[in-house]
């Protein structure tokens, strides 16, 4: 299902502009949410988000219509993965943004899984480096090539998820997904300023969960030693919620059996479970 233009649209096509930045440049932002039974996970967070990365590069968008195409798209299937998608729009050939932009919103919704809550998962390392230097590591931009490649490059050898390091060696993030590790009974994150995106589940970890919960957390540099060294290691996103890994490369974890991240689970399946009106059974696969 589709939204655009104010409206749900029956298929997977629509009509495009072919002067459009986001197709010929991926000069545009997008967001990925969770709906459930009608309502939006977090809904206030993707939609700050989505409007703080569009004004990053310079556009500005209303809230309104973004607030309207995730709900219309929420209520299409009981359980719902939503894409919202905003590009600068059309422009005049060259990289130079045109003075007055006339941005793009579309959206669309597929049926998420709940098999994938709390599912583990197992990284590897790719060679990728994440550019910690550009301001669009810390966006979810359209150009999202580094990590198809790197998701590919994984699964090739049989693992489900690639896990990057930036240009100065430190851990920054899953191709799709933020990365924590429990150190000596810490949850330990990379700061924003090591290549990491803002996601969803993580702020409302960091931000309400583990500190309702008694977990100390720490935003600092982790380095590949320390996850090694690490009793659990954990990937959030707003489709797998939590995810336990299970294995780094060679290296195996019993995260999923770790009692840090058995709380964290439950806590953040009920934090979803309120923020969408609904009880936790609910989730269940």
């Amino acid at each position: 299902m589709l939204w655009s233009d104010g409206r749900l649209v029956e298929g997977g096509t629509l009509p495009f502009a072919m002067a459009d930045r986001g197709l010929l440049l991926g000069d545009g932002v997008f967001d990925t949410a969770l709906g459930v039974q009608g309502r939006v996970a977090f809904e206030a967070a993707h939609v700050d988000r989505l409007t703080a990365a569009a004004a990053a590069l310079g556009f500005v968008v209303d809230r309104a219509p973004i607030i309207e195409a995730m709900r219309a798209l929420a209520g299409t299937v009981p359980l719902a993965a939503i894409r919202t998608t905003l590009t600068r729009g059309p422009g005049p050939r060259g990289l130079a943004p045109p003075p007055e932009p006339a941005p793009l919103l579309f959206g669309s919704a597929a049926p998420a899984r709940a098999a994938l809550f709390f599912a583990p998962l197992r990284l590897t390392f790719t060679s990728i480096a994440r550019n910690d230097t550009s301001p669009t590591a810390r966006l979810k931009t359209l150009g999202y090539l580094d990590a198809v490649l790197a998701a590919r490059d994984a699964q090739a050898q049989g693992f489900d998820e690639a896990l990057f390091l930036n240009t100065k060696g430190r851990v920054a993030c899953a191709g799709t997904g933020n990365l924590f590790a429990v150190s000596e009974g810490t949850l330990v994150t990379p700061p924003l300023e090591d290549g990491v995106l803002p996601g969803i589940v993580r702020a409302e970890i960091l931000s309400k969960i583990a500190p309702d919960l008694g977990l100390a957390v720490e935003e600092r540099p982790l380095l590949p030693a320390d996850l090694e060294a690490a009793e659990a290691v954990f990937v959030t996103n707003s489709l797998r919620l939590l995810a336990p890994v299970s294995a780094l490369g060679a290296r195996a974890y019993d995260s999923a059996g770790h009692p840090a991240l058995q709380r964290l689970c439950a806590a953040v399946r009920a934090a979803v479970a309120e923020a969408c009106g609904i009880e936790a059974e609910a989730l269940d696969p």
